[in-house]
């Protein structure tokens, strides 16, 4: 019995049917499917974030044809055989079938391809190598890429460390779909093969490396899979030094609890409660600056939260900090307390994410007007100001500001 998918809305919509008619107008029924996560999650009901499309048009053919079906075409990259059709201001990879022909464990060297077998089996793992026609039917050329995505199976196509050495980058990979598909033991030659080559991870670009990690942290649970990473010992190459799993496990426990998936906090709760090392990890990692400067917040241990906070000091807290490392500081406090308290922690949190900082309502020049000096002595009247007006749950309002500002300068 032929598998199918149906033809669900994402497949019939009028962007997909576009690109798939200029496709086939160049190269011929057939000529294009469906593949990978678009298939895999359409199979399992999973949501689809990208639609993917391999086929047997050369890239040079794609744009050509993609251009003469109205759909703009944007050669993301060719050497690899991709380009990007743009379809009402959605994006479709378009990728032309391959085979590797030179890999070093970092990058490969591909030769095209019309053979849809050949190009399965240069694939990562079974659940996705699978492609679909554009009338739903499946086609699975490895025989067990259906089977293992219904049994939750993350299983290498072929040899596992042959695949991994063709990119080592699969290590990582094969965590993360772990987390996110994964049911039951994990595949035996795919953990031996990967704990037998961890130490070649460590030659990945930290920008491969960091996007699979955060991608890995943000599945619902990521539990067992960062479990089974430290066991194969790929979670100290990629991130040395003593990790906390206590509080991280705590935290995604309660994060599952409040339905929330945060993956760069789950990647602060791992460090040590050192601003210092939030930056190193973020550095090492090549983080933005915004997740850099998070995970610095986030790991400062002042001001110290605790369970039952009164709303005075959570102000204050909030006021100082910033209202996303406050509440990154909550969630961590609290798995660090191992989940106990709950609803005092919950009533901290909602309470910081509930209230909006004010703006103190005096300036520097409301310090000037009042008569204090010109120099170091506005800053020193404007910060004393502040405690005062902080002190005070910040209920002052300017008139009441600028009366305890003439207290001051006098």
């Amino acid at each position: 019995m032929t598998d199918t998918l149906g033809q669900p809305p994402w497949m019939t919509a009028p962007a997909t049917v576009r690109v798939l008619d200029a496709l086939e107008a160049a190269g011929g029924q057939d000529c294009a499917r469906f593949v990978g996560g678009c298939v895999r999650n359409a199979l399992i009901g999973q949501p689809i974030a990208d639609v993917d499309i391999a086929t047997t048009l050369t890239p040079e053919q794609v744009i050509k044809a993609l251009k003469a079906g109205g759909v703009r075409a944007v050669p993301t990259g060719l050497e690899h055989g991709t380009v990007t059709a743009i379809s009402d201001h959605r994006p479709f990879e378009v990728t032309t079938l391959r085979r590797d022909v030179e890999t070093d464990g970092r990058r490969a060297v591909v030769a095209f391809t019309t053979d849809w077998r050949e190009d399965a089996e240069r694939r990562d793992f079974t659940l996705n190598s699978l492609y679909a026609s554009r009338d739903g039917t499946i086609f699975d050329p490895t025989g067990h890429g259906v089977a293992d995505a219904r049994a939750g199976r993350i299983v290498f196509v072929g040899d596992p460390e042959l695949r991994l050495r063709e990119d080592y980058l699969r290590a990582l990979r094969f965590f993360r779909f772990l987390a996110w598909y994964g049911r039951g033991e994990p595949d035996a030659a795919a953990v031996a093969a990967i704990t037998a080559l961890k130490d070649k991870v460590a030659s990945l670009a930290a920008e491969r490396i960091s996007a699979e990690l955060l991608k890995l942290l943000a599945a619902q649970d990521p539990r067992p899979a960062m479990r089974l990473m430290q066991r194969t010992g790929v979670q100290s190459v990629i991130l040395p030094g003593a990790l906390d799993l206590g509080r991280f496990e705590a935290l995604v426990g309660l994060e599952i609890a409040l339905g929330e998936a945060e993956p760069l906090l789950r990647l602060a709760a791992l460090l040590p409660d050192s601003p210092e090392e939030g930056v190193r990890t973020a550095q090492r990692l090549r983080l933005s600056n915004a997740e850099r400067d998070r995970l610095a917040a986030a790991l400062t241990p002042a001001p110290e939260l605790v369970a039952g906070f009164a709303a005075q000091g959570a102000h204050a807290a909030v006021y100082r900090t910033g209202s996303q490392a406050f509440a990154d500081r909550v969630k961590l406090n609290w798995a660090a307390a191992g989940g106990d308290d709950g609803a005092a922690w919950r009533d901290l949190l909602t309470l910081g994410r509930a209230w909006t900082p004010p703006t103190l309502p005096v300036t520097g020049a409301d310090v000037l007007a009042a008569g204090a000096a010109k120099g170091p002595k506005v800053g020193e009247t404007l910060r004393a100001l502040e405690a005062w007006w902080i002190a005070g749950d910040f209920a002052a309002d300017r008139a009441a500001a600028l009366a305890k500002l003439k207290e001051l300068v006098a």
